[in-house]
Order: C-alpha cells, then structure tokens, then sequence
C-alpha cells in the first residue's frame, strides 16, 4: 500500500512533535478544519520528509528563519528547536544560529 504525503507527515511528526496535530486541531479545528491535517501533510509530508537534505540541516534552517524573523515566531521556535533536538542537532548548534543572528556585522 502507498502512502499518501498526509500519512508521510503524520509518522513525522508524531516522531518529532507528538501530539501536535491534535493540539492544532483543538485550538484551531473550530475555525479552521483542515488546517491540522494540511500543515502536517504539507509540512512534515512534502517538506521536511524530503531526501535531498538531511532532516537535521532542514531543522538548522528552519531555526535560523524563525529567528531572523523575530519574536513573533516564539510558539514555531520552540516547536522545531525540540523537532530539531530529536533530529541529531545539538545545543550548542542551535545557540550558534542564535549567536550568528546576534551579530550586526
């Protein structure tokens, strides 16, 4: 049987981030329905799932985004510092994107 990219996704995130596709749909099912199952397929299935980079590096780069965006991205920072965590990156890793972002060079 093959697996659709929502199936994909949710083994992923279940993996890295348990529960955080219910946690979605209770905060924002009432609103958005599909919004759980379309971020986690999206996300997780076609994005992250990719082979071409390893799920480490994507996690590297996604913290970096986040944090060159601003404090605004506090809930999806910890999110993938934790997803990141599980994929091999290591403390001191994260806090160099942190220490690089600092800079005003």
């Amino acid at each position: 049987m093959t697996q659709t990219t929502t199936d994909i996704g949710r083994e992923l995130s279940e993996r890295l981030n348990p529960g955080m596709e219910n946690a979605l749909n209770e905060r924002y099912g009432h609103l958005l329905p599909d919004m759980a199952e379309g971020l986690v397929g999206f996300a997780y299935g076609l994005q992250f799932a990719r082979p071409e980079l390893p799920l480490r590096d994507r996690y590297l780069a996604t913290v970096a985004a986040l944090t060159a965006l601003g404090g605004q991205t506090r809930p999806q920072l910890k999110v993938n510092i934790a997803g990141g965590r599980k994929a091999d990156l290591t403390q001191k890793e994260i806090a160099e994107v942190f220490e690089a972002e600092g800079r005003n060079d």
